[in-house]
């Protein structure tokens, strides 16, 4: 009687460090749904039809490996499973609003992504010679500045996750009612537009914290920053 054939999960072989092997089933995880699947490798085009993403074309795959690295996936590009450190696959669809492409333009972690998700807002990803940035429009800030909703932009370091989330870019800039200073500030180009830089830092209290902190707890902070710039200077005027 033959022996049936092992099935692999890689996400927990990866989790812990153990080398797959190979001529093996696999279980994969895409997104949150798992599947078995007999090849030892496959194309981005047969993983996201094994996901349903139909068209392929109007979705963006990525490889997230262990350690927080992601890797986008063209269509027609072959993933082995014995690659090591192969974690899951995460899809992106390729969204289209008022007749418009929203801008897609590198890879984000899906916790990233279901965040700017729950927030009912536009978003955009980035590359540009200055960076790679993560862009919000008509976010909402607290009373007393100039404006109500401001567009935010975020740098994504190389190395992020285990890299930090740093200050914050505001379109158009900032100001307070009162007529106060806001410090720290300075200009920096993003999509050929001049954004306001808030010098805003963790402390040696406050530090970075790897697989705790993300996009989220970041615009937590930022929020936080509109209102403590109220604390630092009292509004002299009425909100």
């Amino acid at each position: 009687m033959s022996q049936e054939t092992e099935i692999i999960d890689l996400e927990a072989f990866s989790r812990e460090g153990r080398p797959v092997p190979k001529e093996k089933k696999y279980r994969i995880k895409i997104d949150r749904d798992f599947y078995v699947v007999d090849n030892e490798c496959m194309t981005g085009r047969e993983l996201l039809v094994l996901a349903k993403k139909t068209p392929p074309e109007k979705y963006q795959l990525n490889l997230k490996l262990r350690g927080g690295k992601v890797e986008p996936i063209s269509l027609d590009e072959q993933v082995c499973f014995t690659k090591p450190g192969i974690e899951k696959f995460m899809t992106l669809p390729l969204d289209q609003t008022e007749g418009q492409e929203q801008r897609r333009q590198f890879a984000l972690l899906d916790e990233d992504i279901e965040f700017l998700k729950s927030l009912g807002l536009q978003w955009e990803t980035l590359s540009e010679s200055t960076g790679q940035w993560v862009v919000i429009y008509d976010y909402p800030v607290c009373p007393g500045y100039n404006v109500d909703r401001v567009t935010v932009a975020i740098k994504v370091e190389p190395g992020y996750p285990r890299t930090q989330l740093d200050m914050a870019y505001f379109l158009p800039a900032l100001s307070r009612k009162d007529g106060k200073q806001i410090g720290a500030t300075s200009i920096q180009q993003i999509d050929g537009k001049q954004f306001q830089r808030w010098s805003r830092h963790r402390t040696g209290q406050n530090p970075w914290r790897e697989g705790v902190d993300n996009f989220g707890t970041h615009m937590s902070l930022v929020s936080y920053w509109f209102r403590q710039e109220f604390e630092k200077k009292p509004n002299a005027v009425p909100a």
